[in-house]
C-alpha cells in the first residue's frame, strides 16, 4: 500500500510544481498589475453604478487603462493569464487589490464622517447666530 501511495503523492507534487504557461516577454510587473486591477475594479463599479457618467465623459474603461498604464490589450491579457496560471501569485495580487480598495473605502468613509460633522456644526452655528430653532422635534 505504501509503495503505491508514495509514487502517486510524488507525482502530484511534481505536477503541481510544473509551469502551465511560460512567462510572456512583456509581462506586466506584479505591482503595476495590482494598480491596473484596482483601477479596473473602480471603473467596473462606476459602470454598473452610473453608466451615464462614463458616457458623459466619453470614457471607455479598457482603452483608458491601456493608455494610462502604457500597455495594450494583448500584454494585459497575456499577463493576466500568466498570473492566473500561478494560483498563489494571482491570489496574492488580488489580495493586495482588495486591501487597497478597503483602505481607500475607509478613507472615503472617514472623510464623509468629517464633512457630515462639519455640516452639522455649521448648521448649529447658524441656528445659534440667528436665534432660530428647528421646527422639528
Amino acid at each position: 500500500m505504501k509503495r503505491t501511495v508514495l509514487p502517486i503523492v510524488l507525482a502530484l507534487f511534481i505536477s503541481c510544481a510544473e509551469k502551465l504557461m511560460e512567462q510572456p516577454e512583456n509581462l506586466i510587473p506584479k505591482e503595476k498589475m495590482v494598480d491596473i486591477l484596482r483601477d479596473l475594479a473602480i471603473l467596473n463599479a462606476a459602470r454598473t453604478t452610473n453608466v451615464a457618467i462614463l458616457q458623459k465623459n466619453d470614457l471607455e474603461p479598457m482603452p483608458y487603462l491601456y493608455a494610462k498604464y502604457d500597455i495594450d490589450s494583448t500584454q494585459f491579457s497575456n499577463s493576466d493569464r500568466y498570473y492566473a496560471s500561478l494560483p498563489d501569485e494571482y491570489e496574492a495580487i488580488y489580495a493586495k487589490v482588495e486591501a487597497r480598495l478597503e483602505i481607500e473605502k475607509e478613507e472615503i468613509e472617514e472623510n464623509k464622517r468629517v464633512k457630515d460633522s462639519l455640516r452639522v456644526k455649521e448648521q448649529e452655528f447658524k441656528r445659534e447666530a440667528t436665534g432660530t430653532t428647528d421646527s422639528l422635534p
